[in-house]
């Protein structure tokens, strides 16, 4: 199959792959729309991921990413309003509260099932053509663009090709065979719902951080009552299948020792059975990578510039790449420079985010200790969520 299309971009871009449909996929097709250039979604599993995933908050910043393309429309019937944070620790002694800032919409905490199927819903309104059961094999340059090769014994040839497939991406080892793993940062994670009947106060639109020599977090969610975040350190990462083949009930009982005097972990994994545990599986983050690009290759999202989940950045981070990575290529003559721009728009933020979310997870897995003055959310989060990317200004090349 080979994309054409009659409308381009300044760098003569007209069509593109993108590999990979989770959440960055879909929204990176739908800003290359923008930017006029025509992209297909090639997701590796035979069917759309419904249903896969934890919780995750999208910040007022990957909102805003989403209204630049058009695409917010597709998140305001879902999600929890979730715009204070209180944070506390293991005893229950306040330590610092935020109220969220009344110039931006509120945190939504929602499922990333949720996040993806909206997204991909309206990606497919818009004409974003989807393919599914296409995992990527390899890539290799062609005279006139990129070729993608997929297990099936398919092929695809555009002008560009994009890396949206995660953080164990194939686009990344084709573009660079020596890139790094993803890092295990130390906490295997876990999730669940606690009876309503479980002694822990929330009010509703407030995220809780209770810290500790153990780490939970807890909100209070319109239909399911209190809903709860936790981590197990340990320093033998597990994959996902690995955690998934220990009974649910073995590791409630670790969690419950691990928090058994901590407050509010106590109380909430006690009113939480073992049929209401969700094993998330190892926190990891992307390490900095050295190539983010290679010919027409590109990476966008996790598959670059994972975070972790301490970060809360996760999903908003991938969203402000893929607008930005297209507006590179509206603006800039060639592919090389497009994505030489968009490098240098996007590594300083993310990696000073991944680095933050870093020093968290060392602090919840045992292996730092948190400083002696609890940091000011307002200041913390002012730079996070206030940021905006214009997409009327014209993207210069870098120096």
């Amino acid at each position: 199959m080979t994309i054409d299309n009659s409308r381009g971009a300044a760098s003569g871009v007209r069509t593109a792959l993108v590999i990979g449909g989770g959440v960055a996929g879909p929204v990176t097709a739908l800003a290359l729309r923008r930017a006029g250039i025509e992209a297909t979604v090639f997701e590796a599993y035979p069917a759309a991921a419904d249903g896969v995933g934890a919780w995750l908050g999208l910040a007022p910043n990957g909102q805003e990413a989403l209204r630049t393309i058009g695409a917010d429309a597709a998140l305001h019937a879902m999600g929890e309003p979730t715009p204070a944070m209180v944070m506390a620790d293991g005893a229950g002694s306040h330590l610092a509260s935020f109220d969220g800032f009344a110039e931006l919409p509120a945190t939504l905490v929602l499922t990333r099932a949720q996040l993806f199927r909206a997204l991909t819903d309206h990606a497919a309104s818009e004409g974003i053509p989807f393919a599914y059961g296409k995992r990527l094999v390899t890539a290799e340059e062609t005279p006139d663009g990129v070729t993608a090769h997929f297990a099936d014994g398919t092929s695809a040839t555009a002008d560009i090709l994009i890396g949206a497939d995660g953080i164990r991406s194939t686009v990344r080892s084709v573009i660079d065979p020596g890139a790094p793993a993803p890092e295990y940062g130390g906490v295997l994670s876990f999730g669940g719902y606690a009876a309503p009947d479980c002694g822990v106060d929330a009010a509703p639109g407030t995220m809780y951080f209770a810290f500790g020599r153990a780490f939970i977090g807890y909100w209070q969610d319109r239909d399911r009552g209190l809903i709860w975040f936790a981590g197990l350190p340990t320093d033998t990462p597990q994959t996902p299948a690995e955690v998934a083949q220990t009974p649910a009930a073995d590791w409630l009982a670790r969690l419950r020792d691990l928090y058994a005097d901590h407050f509010p972990g106590k109380q909430l994994l006690h009113h939480t059975g073992p049929e209401h545990l969700m094993a998330v599986g190892p926190m990891e983050r992307m390490p900095s990578v050295p190539h983010w690009h290679r010919g027409r290759m590109v990476l966008v999202g996790d598959a670059v510039h994972a975070p972790s989940s301490s970060s809360g950045q996760g999903a908003s981070l991938a969203i402000e790449s893929a607008v930005e990575l297209a507006r590179c290529l509206r603006d800039l003559p060639t592919p090389t420079e497009a994505f030489a721009a968009y490098e240098a728009l996007r590594r300083p933020r993310v990696e000073m985010i991944g680095l933050h979310a870093a020093a968290a997870n060392k602090v919840k897995a045992g292996k730092a200790q948190a400083g002696p003055t609890f940091p000011d959310p307002e200041e913390m989060l002012r730079p996070l969520h206030f940021h905006r990317i214009d997409w009327a200004e014209p993207v210069t090349a870098p120096a």
